[in-house]
């Protein structure tokens, strides 16, 4: 009861607090300050201190009384403060040939009505912000430098020209591609890890009218299950334990007007394939933890190295939404089918590494030519530029030949069954490959070929079984 009884007499301190903040804040602005002034709901002058008189070339205060303020300084906001209600906090006015820096805030009754507002000039130079001005501008600046780069690497980078080749497999790549570009259907591009598709889907949208709006990709593949909703559709603000406060945009949001790549559509989890369908359709989606309709323009580009119509069959890949994306496919064959491509897509593949590592050109011989039209490639063009790249860090030769790739294209159990015998001693980094590689094989065995699958019964991600899968020569598996 005591401290009911004592709650009255603390909310008349906290009043009696608050009017003396208020008194001092004012009185300690208009000591500080190059001029204040008040005026009332019409905007007429109430008082002007002396400085402020002055300085606007007035006999004294008392003549400005109850003048409108634009009589005065005619290029005063404090009408518009009175009529909106709402502050101005830093302004620079001009009065006559004077830069005035100036703040000005309502004033409202014990019942929140606008009954005049208060102004204060803070500074009469505004070089005296210079510092401040210096620093917004360089982070203006950083910002600014920082979207265009952005914005750079949401730009496809590669053309129809960059996927190299003459051969009539080659050039029906790029038939079917400028086609596919000069529509705004959905692309499906088929074809074995390493054939170029990412290439070819950037290729199409720089010669789409969709070309100066983002390129955007997102590998299915490389996302654990449970982040793929929202890397595609976004999350309001704390829509899951560790989301972003503020909410963030997926990759339909970022490709709006432009086109999304889908990598390794295969991949893609049964529950998240009935939402891809109807973005597909309706160009519109939910972001995750959030009931606001989002509306997006984006053309849809997918690729797999799976064989879709077989996890049709086999109740894994959704029939209709197979249909939505089998549009226009368009299948990008393996290396081993287009071998008379080799001698140019080499050279070009060696022309760029040879820029990077100091300029010095290296070509090959006719020896290494046939040394690599005589390989499978099961990594396709990936393994070629991998093979060219370990070439030219092994070796400064200018040209090379047969004996300088023989090394390169061939597992090390084939060379040593050649030769003479040897104590079986096995280094422990193959020791441990090999053993990968057995079990990588076996879980692909048991679960059919499917990548997600063999993950969960390796116990590793997706992200990390593609990884050892390029690394141990096995990215033709499954």
């Amino acid at each position: 009861m005591a401290s009911v009884q004592r709650l009255p007499a603390f909310f008349d301190h906290a009043e009696r607090i608050r009017r003396e903040a208020a008194r001092y804040l004012f009185d300690y602005f208009e000591a500080c300050c190059e001029g204040a002034m008040a005026v009332d709901r019409e905007a007429r002058i109430v008082w002007i201190n002396e400085p402020y008189a002055q300085a606007l070339g007035l006999a004294d205060a008392a003549a400005a009384l109850g003048k409108p303020v634009e009589d005065v300084i005619p290029h005063s906001l404090m009408r518009e403060v009175v009529q909106s209600g709402r502050p101005i906090l830093l302004d620079i006015m001009q009065h006559g040939a004077r830069s005035l820096v100036v703040t000005r805030l309502p004033l409202t009754d014990e019942h929140g009505a606008v009954i005049g507002a208060v102004g204060f000039v803070l500074y009469d130079d505004p070089r005296s912000l210079q510092p401040l001005m210096t620093k917004f501008s360089r982070l203006r600046a950083e910002l600014d430098a920082a979207r265009r780069e952005l914005a750079a690497s949401r730009r496809a980078r590669y053309r129809l020209d960059d996927y190299v080749g003459s051969s009539p497999a080659a050039l029906e790549v790029k038939r079917q591609a400028a086609r596919a570009a000069a529509s705004d259907s959905t692309v499906l591009l088929l074809g074995e890890t390493g054939t170029g598709k990412e290439l070819i889907a950037q290729a199409i949208h720089a010669a789409s009218a969709r070309a100066a709006r983002p390129f955007v990709g997102i590998n299915v593949a490389a996302v654990p299950d449970g982040l793929l909703e929202a890397e595609f559709f976004g999350s309001a603000p704390g829509a899951y334990t560790g989301a972003d406060r503020r909410g963030r945009d997926g990759k339909f949001k970022l490709a709006d007007g432009g086109t999304l790549f889908l990598d390794e559509i295969g991949d893609m989890p049964a529950h998240l394939q009935a939402k891809l369908l109807r973005v597909l359709q309706e160009q519109e989606f939910e972001p995750l933890g959030s009931n606001r309709v989002e509306r997006v323009d984006v053309r849809v580009i997918a690729a797999t190295s799976r064989d879709l119509p077989a996890q049709v069959a086999g109740g894994r890949f959704r029939a209709d939404l197979w249909f939505r994306l089998n549009v226009l496919p368009i299948r990008l064959p393996p290396l081993r089918e287009r071998r008379d491509d080799l001698p140019l897509l080499a050279g070009a593949l060696l022309d760029r590494l040879s820029a990077r590592a100091g300029g010095v050109r290296r070509v090959l011989g006719a020896s290494a030519l046939a040394e690599l039209a005589g390989y499978d490639w099961p990594g396709n063009t990936r393994e070629l530029g991998n093979v060219l790249e370990r070439a030219v860090m092994l070796s400064d030769r200018r040209c090379y030949e047969a004996a300088d790739l023989a090394g390169l294209l061939r597992p090390p159990a084939a060379a040593a069954a050649s030769a003479p015998a040897a104590p079986a001693v096995q280094r422990l980094a193959d020791a441990v490959a090999e053993a990968e590689r057995t079990a990588i094989r076996s879980a692909l065995a048991v679960s059919g070929g499917r990548k997600v699958d063999a993950a969960k019964l390796l116990g590793i991600s997706r992200a990390t079984l593609y990884e050892k899968l390029a690394l141990l020569g096995l990215q033709g598996t499954g």
